[in-house]
């Protein structure tokens, strides 16, 4: 049984095909949880977007990812931490796709982060191994940030028919 603190979807039926029903946010977190790749969409010191492919673990609530401290994206969310982070199918009438609002906030906690290593590991094969050291993922030389983004809005496209919209709000 949900907790107060579940969102309930609301289908807008402006884009939605007769009789589409939202999907339980149970069902929606499994999608977060399963998907393997993500689109992150950031915005550059000039204003101008910034979108990149990657890994994401859903974890307690968020989607967590990791970065170098010196690629773009780290470089964007130093000046500014609203994200959006994409998933689903590249077909137009099977799928499902989602989109995830909120802001990314560091993870720096050594025993937080050997979890969320784990949990990479876990999805992602022995390939993202990380060790833990200082506040970051360590991966071979290198070392990285990571992130979490706990939803603020979810959008979900049913695609096919039915076609559905359906909004979460947190």
């Amino acid at each position: 049984m949900p907790n107060s603190n579940t969102p309930r979807g609301e289908v807008d039926t402006r884009y939605s095909s007769a009789g589409a029903v939202a999907p339980d946010w149970s069902e929606t977190e499994a999608r977060l949880r399963d998907a393997e790749l993500f689109w992150i969409s950031t915005v550059r010191p000039d204003g101008h977007p910034h979108v990149t492919p990657l890994p994401a673990v859903w974890a307690d609530g968020a989607l967590h990812f990791a970065t170098g401290a010196e690629e773009r994206k780290a470089r964007n969310l130093a000046d500014n931490p609203q994200v959006v982070l994409t998933t689903g199918t590249n077909t137009w009438d099977q799928g499902y796709d989602l989109v995830v609002e909120g802001t990314a906030v560091r993870v720096a906690d050594d025993a937080r982060l050997r979890v969320l290593a784990r949990a990479w590991e876990e999805k992602y094969g022995p390939f993202w191994h990380y060790e833990v050291r200082d506040g970051h993922f360590q991966h071979g030389a290198g070392s990285a940030l990571v992130f979490a983004v706990a939803p603020r809005k979810v959008l979900g496209f049913g695609k096919g028919e039915p076609f559905s919209q359906t909004r979460w709000q947190f």
